[in-house]
């Protein structure tokens, strides 16, 4: 089973994207409103997929991607932002500078995340068997 931690600060989007994740089949939602606690959660338990808000206090979805990546032990983990940030450069420099493994602008339609979750984690596990 697939462990996705989802970190965002809404009630709403959480069980928005738990509720996405559990049709996905195979995987369990991880939640947590408060992105210090999620990325601390994370360090320890490494999940096989983080999903994170992009605009949230305390630590904003950016610093936990970066924070993810500086890890050795967590850096193997893939990340998919979701954001309200819906501009073309937003997007560029998500994927192509920052490199986060994918870049969802809201709102999004609900297939879009699970075709995202499909295949960040398709390549993850690709990556890891070679």
């Amino acid at each position: 089973m697939n462990r996705i931690a989802i970190v965002d600060d809404s009630d709403i989007n959480l069980t928005l994207l738990s509720a996405l994740v559990r049709r996905f089949g195979d995987c369990e939602p991880l939640l947590f409103q408060d992105s210090p606690k999620g990325l601390a959660w994370c360090t320890d338990n490494l999940p096989d997929l983080v999903v994170v808000d992009y605009m949230m206090p305390d630590l904003d979805g950016w610093d936990v991607y970066q924070q993810i990546k500086a890890d050795e032990n967590t850096r193997h983990i893939p990340v998919i932002v979701i954001t309200a940030k819906a501009q073309p450069i937003d997007r560029v420099l998500g994927l192509h500078i920052v490199k986060v493994d994918d870049y969802i602008s809201k709102p999004f339609h609900p297939q879009e995340l699970l075709d995202s979750i499909e295949r960040v984690l398709t390549k993850s596990q690709t990556e890891e068997q070679t």
